[in-house]
């Protein structure tokens, strides 16, 4: 729960910060997706921790879970390939419009295969909008909790025709998979 809890709120303020708002009556979306494969170097099964290095050389340790299956099968060589998928999608709601209603979804699975699983999160809020200023240009909104955000917008057309009284429908969306590769 604190890990929907917190990328609710991660997925509010950064689809504030750096994503466009909408733009009249249309959808906006956002999309990125970036792909790393990392190469186990060191797995210590008492302590269930594997050392991972990436494509730059950089290492980091990790602990796996009980939610790992299959960690006894992970040789030290194998390579892990993971990608990360994010969106952001703005729905623009005039005054009577129905709005999505709020909601968090958690969704996860195992690779029946080899070690490898996906998980994927998607939360919906809806905010207000309270004011925009086209000659920064930026947007005031308030959440559902009743704070007041304020942010600069990327690009200016995305809030042609928002006006004070309009909410916006966000879906953020984010998934990431991961499969290990026996070394050769």
């Amino acid at each position: 729960m604190r890990l929907v809890n917190s990328l609710t709120a991660l997925g509010l303020l950064a689809c504030l910060v750096a994503a466009p708002a909408v733009a009249q009556a249309q959808t906006v979306t956002k999309q990125s997706q970036a792909t790393a494969t990392v190469t186990i170097q060191a797995i210590n099964s008492t302590t269930r921790t594997l050392t991972l290095r990436n494509e730059k050389g950089e290492e980091d340790t990790f602990v796996a879970g009980p939610e790992v299956k299959r960690f006894d099968q992970l040789k030290v060589g194998d390579k892990i390939r993971v990608t990360y998928y994010e969106s952001l999608v703005f729905e623009l709601r005039k005054p009577g419009d129905k709005t999505n209603p709020a909601a968090d979804a958690l969704a996860a699975g195992r690779v029946k295969e080899r070690p490898g699983g996906a998980l994927a999160t998607q939360q919906t809020r809806t905010v207000t909008v309270k004011a925009v200023d086209p000659s920064v240009p930026s947007i005031t909104v308030v959440t559902e909790n009743g704070q007041t955000i304020t942010r600069k917008i990327e690009n200016k057309k995305n809030i042609e025709g928002v006006k004070a009284g309009d909410r916006i429908d966000i879906t953020y969306s984010q998934a990431l998979l991961a499969a290990a590769e026996p070394s050769k």
